[in-house]
């Protein structure tokens, strides 16, 4: 009986499903993974306290990882490493989250794929491999468009006292008002990129707001100027989006498409279903 575990992680989540002979059954959630923010002992902790894996019931013959962070060779040895430990198999395939987008969203199918969720990423996909990617910097310079790219936006307005009142009152209502604590959390605590992309929430709950609006709107356009913008094939392919960030916002990504000529092909929160799909065809 053929039977297989398919992950899909970026940094803040990880989806875990098992695929026996093309039916899914079970489901699992855990933390997101990134080798270039997490050892392989702190990759194996997390398995460990995390996911309620019984290798007596859920038996696999396979396991196909995408993760952030997975995009070199040596990245995804560590991974693979990991992996091949937990679940005491060898046929472990550790790919990047950008191929997970891409195989999710456009099957066989060309397009440009972008990856707005925690971070951001951005490929043209000819339908069977990655043909062009842009460099993808991470959260200290990169990730435009992002969840943290867009914290940040919102911590620097409340910081350099840009907010109008009533906004600068709803942050403090989120996340305090003592800037020391947030400093502390980026710069001394574990995954600061994390916790930037909750400062996020302030700008879902206020929609409507100028301010709001003008902060995702310039964040999203940064991620179209640096990115989308420099494919020649966005000019004639649909473009691909998924994360949450991306549904989140996909009003706004829609009027900027709009805005400079572009085809939207779909908007998907997470591409684990359509990688479910992608690999049912070969069970």
């Amino acid at each position: 009986m053929s039977s297989m575990l398919i992950a899909e992680s970026g940094s803040t989540k990880t989806d875990w499903c098992l695929l026996r002979k093309g039916k899914k059954l079970v489901y699992f959630k855990t933390s997101g993974i990134n080798p270039y923010l997490q050892s392989e002992e702190d990759i194996m902790d997390l398995l460990q306290n995390e996911l309620p894996w019984d290798a007596s019931i859920h038996k696999i013959d396979s396991l196909a990882y995408y993760g952030a962070g997975a995009g070199n060779k040596d990245k995804q040895l560590e991974v693979k490493r990991v992996l091949s430990k937990f679940f005491s198999i060898k046929k472990v395939d550790v790919q990047s989250d950008m191929i997970a987008a891409a195989r999710a969203l456009c099957g066989d199918k060309k397009g440009v794929v972008c990856i707005l969720g925690t971070g951001s990423n951005s490929c043209y996909y000819n339908g069977k491999t990655i043909k062009e990617q842009k460099a993808s910097l991470g959260y200290i310079v990169g990730d435009e468009g992002s969840g943290n790219y867009m914290g940040k936006r919102v911590l620097q307005y409340y910081a350099y006292n840009t907010f109008d009142t009533e906004l600068k009152m709803v942050f403090e209502q989120y996340f305090g008002a003592d800037i020391s604590a947030i400093l502390h959390k980026l710069y001394r605590e574990p995954f600061p990129n994390r916790y930037l992309a909750t400062l996020v929430r302030l700008l879902v709950e206020n929609r409507g707001h100028y301010m709001v609006e003008n902060i995702i709107e310039d964040c999203l356009n940064d991620f179209f100027h640096h990115h989308i913008l420099k494919y020649r094939q966005s000019w004639n392919l649909p473009l691909y989006f998924t994360g949450a960030v991306a549904y989140e916002f996909q009003d706004v990504i829609a009027a900027l498409c709009n805005q400079y000529e572009l085809q939207i092909g779909k908007i998907e929160k997470s591409p684990i279903e359509g990688l479910l799909k992608y690999h049912k065809r070969t069970l």
